[in-house]
C-alpha cells in the first residue's frame, strides 16, 4: 500500500523545528528565521494547489530565506540627506544661550533670598503649596491655621514677588 506524499505545508509542520535550526545558520538570527517560516507557511496556505517538490525541505528554504532576504531588505531603509537634515534640526538645542543662563541664574538667586526673607509661616506655606504641590486645605490642617490665614498669607507672598518682576 502506498502513502500519498507529504504535502510541502505538511512538511513545514512537521519538520519546523529542523528548519528554523538550519535557516538561522544560514540566516544569523532566529527571529529572522521564524518570522520567515511563519510568512512562508502563510503564504503556501493561501495557495490554492500546493506545489509538489522531490526535496520540500529545499523548497522551503529557499522560499523562507528569500523572504528573509526581502524582509531585510525592507527594515534597511537608507536615509536621505534631507532626512539627516530634517533630525538635526529638530534635536538642535533650543536651550538658553550663556547670557540667559546666566541671568536666570541670577533672578533664582534673588527669588531665593525673597522667599528665605519671608516670615517662616508664610515661607513653609509657599513652599508647601507652590514646590511641594499640596492642597490648600491640607496645608491648613498640617499648620493648624484656618483656610483665610492660608490664603492672606499666599496673597502677601504673591505680592512680594510681584514686585520683584515688574521691576525694570
Amino acid at each position: 500500500m502506498t502513502f500519498p506524499r507529504p504535502t510541502v505545508l505538511d512538511y513545514l509542520t512537521q519538520r519546523y523545528a529542523s528548519l528554523k535550526t538550519l535557516l538561522t545558520r544560514r540566516l544569523g538570527n532566529p527571529d529572522l528565521a521564524s518570522d520567515a517560516l511563519h510568512d512562508t507557511y502563510i503564504r503556501l496556505q493561501g495557495m490554492d494547489a500546493l506545489p509538489e517538490r522531490e526535496q520540500p525541505g529545499a523548497y522551503l528554504v529557499r522560499v523562507a530565506t528569500n523572504i528573509a532576504r526581502d524582509m531585510q531588505r525592507k527594515d534597511s531603509h537608507t536615509v536621505s540627506g534631507e532626512e539627516v537634515e530634517a533630525a538635526l534640526q529638530r534635536l538642535a538645542d533650543s536651550g538658553p544661550d550663556p547670557a540667559q543662563a546666566a541671568q536666570a541664574r541670577i533672578d533664582l538667586d534673588i527669588l531665593t533670598q525673597l522667599v528665605e526673607r519671608m516670615p517662616e509661616r508664610r515661607r513653609v506655606i509657599m513652599i508647601m503649596v507652590h514646590w511641594e504641590g499640596i492642597a490648600r486645605n491640607e496645608v491648613a490642617q498640617r499648620l493648624g491655621i484656618s483656610r483665610r490665614t492660608l490664603e492672606t498669607e499666599l496673597q502677601r507672598a504673591h505680592e512680594r514677588l510681584a514686585e520683584f518682576f515688574r521691576e525694570p
